[in-house]
């Protein structure tokens, strides 16, 4: 971003982010804020303010714990329902290797609180544990889901 501007580095970036999704370079999640901050050379308050301008106009929502959505768009479940539906995958037997925090980063594009969040809860219902070798490992496999 340009150094000094009359008009405020926020509103730069919230225009920046408003083109991308008009011409579909962002057409469901909107990177972290973690990527933002690195992406436009600021800090969180400014990444902030920014997703507050665009969150204001309705051109994107959040979702606790799941992140920045393109208004309209994008699967709104908690980040502890989607890790869980990893546990529900066939190939997934109890023992198994839990990902890791920064697998679960990268595959879902949250922050490592988020992912400390969700895991926090799936250790709290019992489906994941640390093992003796200190690595997270699934405890047992979640109910599968009913479909609708």
């Amino acid at each position: 971003m340009p150094q000094a501007s009359p008009r405020g580095t926020y509103a730069q970036i919230a225009d920046s982010l408003r083109r991308k999704i008009e011409k579909r370079a962002i057409t469901e999640s909107l990177p972290s804020e973690a990527e933002l901050m690195t992406t436009y050379g600021v800090g969180r308050s400014t990444v902030g303010r920014a997703l507050k301008v665009l969150k204001a106009d309705g051109v994107i929502e959040s979702v606790q714990g799941a992140g920045w959505y393109v208004a309209g768009t994008g699967d709104r479940r908690p980040l502890s329902e989607k890790v869980t539906d990893l546990l529900r995958d066939d190939e997934v037997k109890v023992g198994d290797p839990f990902p890791s925090e920064n697998d679960l980063c990268k595959r879902f594009g949250v922050s490592r609180t988020a992912v400390r969040s969700a895991i926090a809860q799936l250790e709290g219902r019992g489906l994941i544990a640390v093992g003796a070798d200190r690595r997270r490992r699934v405890r047992a496999l979640p109910a599968q889901q009913e479909d609708s």
